[in-house]
């Protein structure tokens, strides 16, 4: 299961998500760290389907974890060379840009 939360602004939506057991974790390497905080990436927890079907609604997304990052890269929306990872955990940004 994946942990998501949905960001509005008048210009964008963000996607926040990562996979359940890693909410509430923090992973350092070297000169990078993430915090995946409850107050940011938990709001609702979906199945991989209902992930996709959100992300398909975004504009921005901030991704973390093996299901969540791995899923986003299977379905085309990440390139497996634009993956950060952190301490084993991959995290991946997107942004979608409009011509």
């Amino acid at each position: 299961m994946i942990w998501v939360k949905i960001y509005r602004t008048p210009q964008d939506i963000l996607l926040a998500a990562a996979d359940e057991e890693l909410v509430g974790k923090e992973f350092r390497d070297g000169k990078y760290k993430i915090k995946i905080t409850e107050s940011f990436y938990k709001d609702m927890l979906v199945t991989e389907e209902q992930f996709i079907e959100l992300f398909l609604t975004c504009s921005v997304a901030n991704l973390v974890g093996n299901r969540t990052v791995g899923k986003a890269i299977e379905m085309g929306f990440i390139s497996s060379s634009n993956v950060l990872t952190i301490q084993g955990i991959p995290h991946a940004q997107f942004s979608l840009m409009e011509e």
